[in-house]
């Protein structure tokens, strides 16, 4: 869209909005599920010690080709809904793309739910279902505003979650960095005890992660429109992969500080129980407050990209799209199932959910974006 003379245009217009947008939304939706509570760092890493670190490189690997892929395609072919993308390169597979994204969708946002409601209830002394139903008005009156609010909420909301993760990072890390240091000197892998560990298994087990944060993707498709060159939407992949790794890093090192044990590693909210100890009240205070917004910019972009797919299906159907209010209750009703999940338990979530979930992204996303999709881009003027 042209911006006329003398009308100043918008930061979020410019190179921001091409480069390092993308990444910030992906990020705010990933640290929600994926280093929120600490629990998935220590199910896919931290839990084989010394070597844990190699599966933070395979996924910062991951993340980068796989944001540069789906950058790329929907630049060329100009898809900004998950539907019109996937189709691009794993054809009629879409279908169960659409139904694993909807389940992944209700499965993260009930792990990040299970864990806000308790986290708040003991830090702040908010009842769980208060503090959860705080999270369901703030998400639904953001999907009723839409993609300008969303897009500046996460903006600035990332930035904050960033600064408190690296102050929660530095409290730990250099508190404990001496024991540290000892396990990466002995190689120390000890946590796992039934089975040898290798580093074939560690990267695997990145790109297990990989593979069920794929869910992410949908939430920046809005975001792309913007970009309108190759080296915009490489550049793009490259910082969103550094966006999407660095947390990993500050949450693994926090957690080797403790290394192998159990009552951090074995802790349904790791970060939680290694504050606890180190920062004293105030500062498990405003982790309180960091992991209750986390899970709203994580429902917030998860929900938005399965509103605009369903806008798109409508308009497909030669039907109107919904309204503000509806798209608001569409969120109301995703988060209350989500909610309702949550009660099963969050360490019974994750490994039982995440992982049958993540090879189902992996064969139906992944794959065909790496060979069919690669080929498409390197066929593309």
């Amino acid at each position: 869209m042209e911006v006329s003379k003398g009308k100043k245009k918008s930061f979020f217009e410019g190179a921001f909005g091409k480069f390092i947008l993308p990444g910030i939304i992906l990020q705010s939706v990933l640290i929600g599920g994926g280093y929120a509570t600490g629990r998935e760092i220590v199910a896919f890493g931290a839990k084989f010690g010394a070597l844990g670190w190699l599966g933070g490189i395979g996924i910062f690997i991951g993340f980068t080709v796989m944001s540069i892929l789906t950058f790329e395609i929907a630049r060329i072919y100009k898809v900004y809904d998950y539907k019109s993308l996937v189709q691009q390169f794993a054809g009629k597979l879409w279908i169960v793309y659409d139904i694993i994204y909807l389940l992944l969708a209700i499965l993260i946002i009930a792990v990040m739910a299970a864990a806000t409601g308790e986290i708040v209830e003991n830090t702040l002394g908010i009842p769980y279902w208060g503090g959860v139903t705080g999270v369901i008005i703030i998400v639904g009156i953001l999907n009723f505003y839409g993609r300008w609010l969303i897009e500046r909420f996460e903006t600035y909301g990332t930035i904050a979650l960033y600064i408190g993760y690296i102050i929660f990072g530095g409290l730990v890390i250099s508190k404990t960095w001496t024991h540290a240091q000892s396990i990466f000197a002995t190689g120390d892998v000890s946590y796992i005890k039934d089975s040898a560990v290798t580093i074939g298994a560690v990267l695997w087990t990145g790109v297990v992660y990989v593979g069920y944060n794929l869910a992410v993707y949908p939430a920046c498709l809005f975001t792309l429109e913007r970009q309108t060159s190759r080296k915009q939407t490489v550049w793009a992949g490259i910082i969103s992969g550094i966006l999407m790794t660095v947390p990993w890093f500050l949450t693994y090192f926090a957690i080797m500080g403790f290394y192998p044990s159990e009552n951090i590693l074995g802790a349904p909210v790791p970060w939680l129980a290694m504050l606890d100890g180190i920062g004293g009240p105030g500062i498990v205070a405003i982790f309180g407050i960091v992991v209750g917004w986390t899970l709203i910019e994580t429902s917030t972009g998860i929900i938005h990209a399965l509103v605009e797919r369903i806008n798109s299906g409508l308009i497909e159907m030669g039907k109107k799209p919904f309204t503000s209010k509806q798209n608001a209750i569409v969120t109301v009703l995703v988060l209350i199932t989500a909610t309702i999940m949550a009660k099963i338990g969050i360490i019974d979530l994750i490994a039982k959910g995440y992982t049958m979930m993540a090879y189902g992204m992996i064969v139906v996303y992944a794959i065909p974006l790496v060979t069919i999709g690669l080929i498409k881009i390197l066929k593309a003027n």
